[in-house]
């Protein structure tokens, strides 16, 4: 089956692009869509200047909009969004099937200095929840945010449940594309499925600071090789998921079988 990957920069609170994307993965037969991080809200250091109520505003506008998008074109759509609840701030990733939307709460956020995550949002910060995991014709797609990438939990969750592919919207910057690629291939052959990733572009400039985020989205195939990879130019990608693949890379590296061996 197909799955595709938007690269872009900030979309804006219209849908008119989103709109023009979805047709034309309609027409291909995509059932999936992946957006990246912070292309549906403002960067995350704009979002720390941004009015509670105007964010408020723009979060569920965006949400009615995909809610009748993914019904439109009868596509699943994946998409990093805000919420606000009760005064506080989430970092969440909205799944939007046809008929019905689940949301993620992403539970590792980052800590550092000059992005606090964790800080700003008020996502939960202990004990560790199952990160969804979604079936489209027969195929298993796994859900994460960007930053989690780094821990085995995530991943020792999704080996259990017999995952396909993984999606994984990213905002990566301060030119980090050797080691994001060099992480994506590894864990796509260690956990022998599929990995997409959907990485921002355009820059951001704090105190003569540039935050550069280029692009590079890609698809990672079973073994760990990159089979296509965009630019740094907004671009659309178009992965064919095949579980088949999935099952042979499995059976050959016998990866899972040897970890129970362990356990």
């Amino acid at each position: 089956m197909k799955a595709a990957i938007l690269q872009s920069a900030y979309l804006g609170i219209s849908s008119g692009r989103l709109d023009y994307y979805l047709r034309a993965t309609s027409l291909k037969g995509v059932k999936v869509l992946l957006l990246g991080e912070y292309t549906l809200t403002r960067f995350f250091k704009e979002l720390e200047k941004t009015p509670l109520s105007m964010l408020k505003e723009q979060s569920q506008r965006q949400i009615e909009n995909l809610k009748e998008l993914a019904k439109k074109y009868e596509t699943v759509i994946v998409a990093p969004l805000i919420s606000v609840k009760k005064g506080k701030i989430y970092k969440e990733v909205f799944i939007f099937f046809p008929g019905r939307t689940v949301r993620y709460s992403q539970q590792v956020l980052m800590p550092y200095p000059h992005w606090n995550e964790r800080r700003f949002f008020a996502n939960e910060n202990g004990g560790f929840k199952e990160p969804p995991v979604f079936a489209i014709d027969g195929v298993k797609f796994g859900v994460m945010g960007g930053f989690e990438i780094h821990f085995n939990r995530f991943f020792d969750s999704f080996a259990k449940r017999g995952v396909h592919a993984l999606l994984i919207p990213t905002v990566s910057t301060f030119g980090s594309n050797q080691r994001w690629r060099e992480i994506l291939k590894t864990r796509a052959f260690l956990s022998n499925c599929y990995l997409l990733r959907s990485n921002r572009i355009g820059e951001y400039v704090d105190r003569g600071v540039e935050w550069k985020f280029y692009g590079e989205s890609m698809c990672v195939d079973p073994d760990g090789k990159i089979e296509s990879i965009c630019g740094d130019k907004e671009e659309l990608l178009i992965c064919e998921i095949d579980k088949e693949r999935v099952k042979k890379s499995k059976k050959e590296w016998g990866f899972r079988a040897l970890n129970r061996q362990l356990q």
